[in-house]
């Protein structure tokens, strides 16, 4: 092989990179988004915040075709997406009435809700099956809220056509002010959690599974297994709970909270970014959007404080690469002001995002190579009993 041949270099391994979650290290390539360090994330080259206000049936279509929709497409495709939820799989979701409501984590009954569904229908066509799955989302999500509340698994008829989110509320039995308060807030939600890049935890965990031929279903499960442990899907959830634990929006006391936080050598919630280097878009997103439909919420009114407050102390470490806001910091407290108040759910909304943004994923590495798909992922582990070399 001549010189001009040779691959571009595009990282070099050292031994400092073993052991570390395989952080940074390029694997592969991603078309649905990308994060950059200044400006966030992008869908298809759109930064997340213009697109927020959108329907989300439009950012699906976007993620799959890699375009925005013109008007037709649009239509048509929502009742793409209507149909593939009205022909929702009879009795698929029963295996949850199965389930003691008081038992495991919400995230384990939508993993097991999206095996259910799998079981009953599964395709074998990656689009097929991603679009079925995002389609009947609202009814699994809206099943387990309501059997785990004890309410049974069957209330108002679905009704697709009203849209995901409006459905899904419908079938929780909101109505009124209430109802539009979370459609609102549940819609931006969406679309700004449907996809960070292709190497987050339960991305990658969800392509890895696919890699190896398993069905959509089976890889979306491992997905949200993935994204259910506390170090990745639930920091909404303990971003909700650190707000809580301040009680104030006195800018003094916020400040005096933290340097204690910080001294006890606890985390501070909602602040740094793995890739991020200024705010998160996103979080500016959500905080705006509690300001429009609850702008006196107690909860919010700390975590603007807190926007203010804390990226000033955390600056003072010179250790910390990013001490601005992420979308964790309102995420939880907004759902909560709009009337979630079990956190343990809020990782479900994520997950419910992350199925359209993984889905589309998972289409693009099998359809990979000019359809050969992306390899089985097998990634090389060395020996500790040998020293490591790097191979020229």
């Amino acid at each position: 092989m001549t010189e001009e041949e040779a691959p571009e270099t595009i990282f070099e391994l050292t031994e400092s990179h073993l052991d570390t979650g395989l952080r940074g290290i390029p694997v592969g390539t991603c078309r649905t988004s990308f994060v950059d360090p200044h400006k966030g994330v992008h869908y298809v080259g759109y930064p997340v915040g213009d697109l927020s206000d959108m329907d989300p049936a439009d950012i699906i279509y976007m993620l799959f075709e890699k375009r925005l929709p013109n008007r037709q497409e649009a239509q048509d495709f929502r009742n793409e997406m209507i149909g593939r939820a009205e022909d929702m799989p009879t009795g698929a979701l029963r295996v949850l009435e199965s389930l003691t409501p008081s038992s495991g984590h919400p995230m384990d009954w939508l993993s097991v809700g999206i095996q259910a569904l799998g079981i009953a229908d599964t395709t074998g066509d990656v689009r097929s099956d991603g679009l079925n799955l995002i389609a009947r989302m609202p009814e699994l999500m809206a099943a387990i809220f309501r059997l785990r509340g004890g309410r049974g698994l069957i209330g108002r008829p679905s009704e697709p056509s009203r849209g995901m989110v409006e459905n899904f509320v419908h079938l929780l039995g909101e109505d009124g002010e209430s109802a539009e308060r979370i459609i609102r807030v549940l819609r931006s939600f969406l679309i700004l959690h449907m996809d960070h890049g292709g190497g987050n935890l339960s991305t990658f965990a969800g392509k890895a599974v696919a890699s190896g031929r398993a069905s959509l279903y089976a890889s979306m499960a491992s997905a949200m297994n993935a994204l259910s442990g506390p170090l990745h899907g639930r920091a909404n959830q303990s971003c909700l709970e650190f707000v809580q634990r301040i009680g104030t929006s006195d800018p003094e006391e916020v400040e005096k909270f933290v340097r204690t936080e910080l001294a006890a050598k606890r985390p501070i919630y909602g602040f740094g970014h793995a890739v991020l280097r200024s705010e998160d878009p996103r979080a500016a997103a959500l905080i705006t959007i509690g300001e429009e439909v609850c702008p006196d919420d107690e909860n919010l009114a700390i975590v603007r404080t807190l926007r203010e407050v804390a990226p000033k102390v955390l600056s003072e470490n010179p250790r910390i690469s990013n001490p601005n806001a992420n979308v964790d910091i309102a995420s939880g407290s907004l759902l909560y002001a709009v009337g979630f108040h079990k956190p343990a759910y809020y990782t479900t909304f994520f997950g419910w995002a992350r199925v359209i943004g993984i889905s589309a994923q998972i289409r693009d590495e099998r359809n990979a190579r000019g359809g050969k798909g992306i390899p089985i992922y097998r990634p090389k582990y060395i020996p500790v009993d040998q020293p490591y070399r790097r191979l020229e």
